[in-house]
């Protein structure tokens, strides 16, 4: 066990709940109290000011500036105060980036996750825990799944209303929400609700809701598969069908936390994919034309996908100044000069690019950079039943040419 008095540790994280001091051991008060620096939300502050005898600093905007005093401070013994576990959607994170952890002590308490769970007997570990908390409510429409236990952190006393409404729209009204508010203090209270009746007033802004999921007829719900069904996606025809998207995201090959490029993003169907992998992925939605810009603009909200970055300008002179990528796709206008180039320039060594081509234009770019680089080369031929007179026959789609390359 490391020696938590070392000297070395000059600055000390402590998660504090809503019912202050009574909820802290004895060495986190005497360590709030010997601090000659304390920093803390007005909350954080007001809840141990009991115990604070050192000069007291609430947080700045942007909080990098408190930061910032805090690293000036380097060596001198520094408090921390936090809501609940610093670590778990915390300023801890903030902090680590900054300060290494051989430099900290971090004296947690239990999250308002753990509180919630607690309340309700949902084994943590069963429960899907969303952070809406200064970040867009459209992030809980990936996890909406008939049967699914949500925690979702809001970020002050409309959030619960808001919640509901998404909850009523997206076919989950019968969902039902309990609030959780200010919990672990003496302004505890717990309600219960159905999400298309909510009408919760004066709601502390301290708040968390669990949601049992209920799905109506016509529910809105994603599956996790690759390949999503067309009708999702509001599109004007320049989208990749399911069944090659779902061939290319394979050959994407998404990994954790990487960025893709998504050239000719049309509908953005491949950039949204990808970032529904895992929370972590990232992606940039190229597109040239403004009304495509707008829809992907309204599908990655309707995907909960609001980080999708959206770029609208013509490849190649669009891509100047993008993060290197990890992956990527190009769908549309391949088959302008130096766009292929440009886009194998980019890429990160070890990268993946996958190129579709449905144009005998594009197909020959793709044959001749399979000639020269290698990779794989494959064509993807597809049929749907569809009716020819009184019977059904087979009508195929356009072939499309699918070249797959990684950067050695």
């Amino acid at each position: 066990m490391p020696d938590q008095s070392s000297a070395q540790r000059w600055l000390t994280v402590i998660g504090i709940g809503e019912d202050g001091p009574a909820g802290l051991g004895d060495h986190a008060k005497r360590l709030i109290a010997e601090a000659p620096l304390v920093f803390g939300g007005k909350r954080h502050v007001e809840l141990a000011a009991s115990l604070i005898r050192g000069e007291v600093h609430t947080w700045l905007s942007p909080i990098d500036r408190s930061i910032d005093i805090i690293l000036a401070n380097r060596g001198k013994p520094v408090v921390v105060l936090a809501s609940g576990d610093p670590f778990f959607f915390g300023i801890g994170a903030t902090l680590s980036r900054r300060v290494p952890a051989a430099e900290m002590t971090v004296i947690p308490s239990p999250s308002s996750f753990s509180l919630a769970a607690s309340r309700l007997a949902w084994p943590l570990q069963d429960v899907a825990i969303v952070s809406l908390h200064g970040r867009p409510i459209d992030l809980i429409r990936p996890h909406l799944y008939p049967g699914r236990k949500i925690l979702a952190l809001t970020s002050d006393e409309n959030g619960p209303a808001a919640l509901a409404k998404l909850l009523a729209e997206t076919g989950f009204g019968r969902s039902h929400l309990t609030l959780l508010e200010a919990l672990g203090g003496p302004q505890e209270r717990i309600s219960d609700h159905v999400a298309k009746s909510f009408d919760g007033t004066g709601i502390n802004p301290l708040n968390i809701c669990g949601i049992e999921v209920l799905a109506e007829d016509g529910a809105r719900v994603l599956p996790l598969t690759s390949g999503l069904d067309d009708g999702l996606f509001e599109h004007d025809g320049q989208i990749t069908k399911r069944e090659i998207r779902a061939m290319t995201l394979s050959a994407l090959a998404p990994r954790r936390g990487e960025l893709l490029w998504d050239i000719g993003a049309g509908s953005g169907s491949i950039g949204i994919e990808w970032m529904l992998a895992d929370p972590a992925m990232r992606a940039i939605a190229i597109e040239a034309a403004a009304e495509r810009v707008a829809r992907i603009e309204r599908n990655k909200v309707a995907f909960g996908v609001p980080g999708l970055v959206l770029v609208e300008g013509k490849a190649p002179d669009a891509l100047n100044g993008l993060p290197a990528p990890d992956a990527i796709f190009i769908g549309g206008g391949g088959s302008e000069t130096g766009v292929v180039d440009t886009a194998i320039s980019a890429l990160k060594r070890g990268g993946r690019l996958v190129a579709n081509a449905v144009t005998t234009e594009m197909e020959l770019i793709l044959l001749g950079e399979h000639g020269r680089r290698g990779g794989s080369l494959v064509r993807i031929n597809i049929a749907r039943a569809a009716p020819v007179g009184t019977m059904t026959g087979w009508r195929p789609a356009m072939p499309v040419t699918q070249w797959v390359w990684t950067k050695p």
